[in-house]
């Protein structure tokens, strides 16, 4: 791969009070709910629209957020997919200091609360069930029974949003250019991918299954040697050996968009769990994304989730590799 509507629907966001139910909503005459693929799709293109780039954020402002992956306060898992995205933007627009977020019950098993009044912020948990007529179904023809994707709504709230917090800590500081360098080349290594270094272009090559970048120094800054070396090196994990994603699209087709976005996606990912601040490494590809949400409002979702798995599978390999070294 080179390296070279409607408008939103305005809504509210969850506060530190009980919500109401779908039923109660209906009786008092409310409109029922967007779609939250269409809430989450419109909110990420009006970003777009915006002239802001939703996985890159201007990250390590005074008393602001540094680069990281949100994560929960309480597990210290980090949040994967679209609610990275969707936790990224709620910390820049509001000015949040910190990357972690807890539920409303977490923070009182932590011995806080949240501050009355705060708004939360609505993020998603995707699942699948399976409708009793279609169990019916398979258990008659003996097969396995079809599944259908959903998504549910919860809220959380900023650990600034709370207090009486206990156990919490700060977010991680960015890396500097020598501990980069050095996670940048471990990274690289541990892949396994194929890695050639030369020519004046960046790009994957399916076919053959290689990695090429130009060298450092055909870069204004050598961290941005890395940050292109992520991009690339997300693509090649959609090699049918890997992750095996559908990487035979013609250059400026909409699935040669789709992938591209995968690989920023991806690319900010890995950046944000290493360490390092992500930037856009191809924004000339922004009226085509917009046409892609536009298009399909689970467009984001899916390529959300691919970047997460291709920056899981990077990572792993990652994290594997001082036990091999070893071995």
């Amino acid at each position: 791969m080179s390296s070279t509507h409607k408008r939103p629907a305005k809504r509210q966001a969850g506060r530190a009070t009980p919500a109401r139910s779908a039923g109660a909503r209906a009786e008092a005459g409310a409109a029922p709910r967007p779609s939250l693929y269409d809430e989450v799709t419109d909110r990420i293109i009006a970003e777009l629209e915006g002239g802001r780039v939703p996985w890159v954020q201007p990250w390590g402002r005074r008393g602001g957020a540094t680069a990281a992956l949100p994560r929960n306060a309480a597990s210290k898992r980090p949040y994967s997919g679209i609610n990275v995205l969707i936790l990224w933007g709620a910390v820049i627009e509001r000015a949040y200091p910190s990357q972690d977020w807890l539920t409303f019950q977490q923070a009182q098993q932590l011995g806080g609360m949240v501050r009355k009044g705060e708004r939360g912020t609505q993020v998603v948990f995707a699942d699948r069930f399976t409708p009793q007529d279609e169990k019916a179904r398979a258990s008659e023809q003996h097969c396995e029974p079809r599944t259908i994707p959903f998504l549910k709504r919860f809220t959380l709230f900023n650990v600034a949003q709370c207090e009486g917090l206990g156990g919490c800590d700060g977010d991680p500081a960015p890396l500097a250019e020598p501990a980069v360098v050095a996670v940048g080349e471990a990274l690289i290594h541990a892949s396994g991918v194929e890695y050639q270094i030369g020519g004046n272009r960046a790009f994957y090559a399916p076919i053959l299954d290689f990695v090429q970048v130009p060298p450092p120094c055909a870069f204004f800054d050598r961290i941005n040697y890395y940050r292109t070396a992520l991009h690339e090196l997300t693509h090649a994990t959609g090699h049918a050996t890997r992750l095996g994603r559908d990487l035979s699209h013609a250059f400026g087709s909409a699935g040669y968009a789709r992938e591209e976005l995968v690989a920023e996606l991806g690319s900010a990912f890995l950046c944000a769990s290493l360490g390092i601040v992500p930037t856009v490494r191809h924004c000339d590809y922004l009226a085509c994304w917009l046409d892609l949400l536009k298009g399909d409002n689970r467009a984001i979702f899916r390529a959300a989730s691919a970047a997460r798995k291709a920056a899981d599978w990077l990572l792993a390999r990652l994290a594997e590799a001082p036990a091999e070294a070893a071995s």
